[in-house]
């Protein structure tokens, strides 16, 4: 059955599946990892800045809406503001006193069964190579305070479309993009632990590894 969205996310439904059909050849592996409902954290690999866009539509073909972090900022646009509140979206106050709301954001879409899109960087990848590096801990925060499937991806392609660190949007010819899923990780070895600097660390590489691996995988 798929989840139920509502007029906005069938708003951008309407405008990207096309957008994105008319500069991409997208192909996935792995999809059935993703619940097809429940509550899901989603950890991906961010080289670009049209990845939300491609992510959002391999998820919502899958029969889910995802829900993404975005910069608190874009509220303050009147109309913009009303689509984000009604596709659920998780405002992120970076560099302000309410910056740990997004952690809480995502509890609370994670508590209503939804699947929270996560880019462990917080922002697009700095490896000139595409690799992901600077990985920060907030996924391990949110994967130990919720108990549910963390399933690691990689997508790559998108920065063919849109390298974000040269400005070039390149949309023709089409360009392949290609996403893999792999199995949720186990992490209940480290549930029962006090959470401190270290543990935190080490499960978002335990997290991270996963998605290089995966990534590697694509890029062959």
């Amino acid at each position: 059955m798929r989840e139920r969205g509502g007029f906005w996310v069938g708003l951008f439904a309407s405008v990207f599946y096309p957008f994105t059909w008319a500069f991409s050849r997208r192909t996935t592996r792995g999809m059935e990892n993703l619940p097809k409902q429940g509550p899901a954290l989603l950890v991906l690999n961010h080289p670009s800045y049209i990845d939300p866009i491609v992510d959002a539509i391999f998820v919502h073909q899958h029969g889910r809406v995802p829900r993404f972090f975005t910069k608190h900022t874009l509220w303050n646009i009147p109309l913009l503001g009303r689509v984000l509140d009604g596709a659920g979206q998780i405002p992120v106050y970076r560099g302000t006193a309410k910056a740990g709301d997004s952690l809480r954001g995502a509890d609370d879409s994670l508590r209503m069964g939804r699947v929270v899109v996560f880019y462990p960087e917080g922002t697009l990848t700095q490896d000139p190579d595409g690799w992901p590096t600077q990985v920060k801990t907030g996924i391990a925060r949110v994967a130990l305070a919720n108990d549910v499937p963390v399933i690691p991806a990689a997508r790559w392609g998108t920065r063919e479309i849109f390298d974000s660190r040269r400005k070039k949007f390149r949309p023709f010819p089409r360009k392949r993009v290609d996403l893999v899923v792999g199995a949720p990780i186990d992490l209940s070895a480290y549930r029962d632990k006090d959470i401190d600097g270290v543990l935190l660390r080490e499960v978002t590489e335990v997290i991270m590894d996963r998605v290089r691996e995966l990534l590697k995988e694509l890029r062959a």
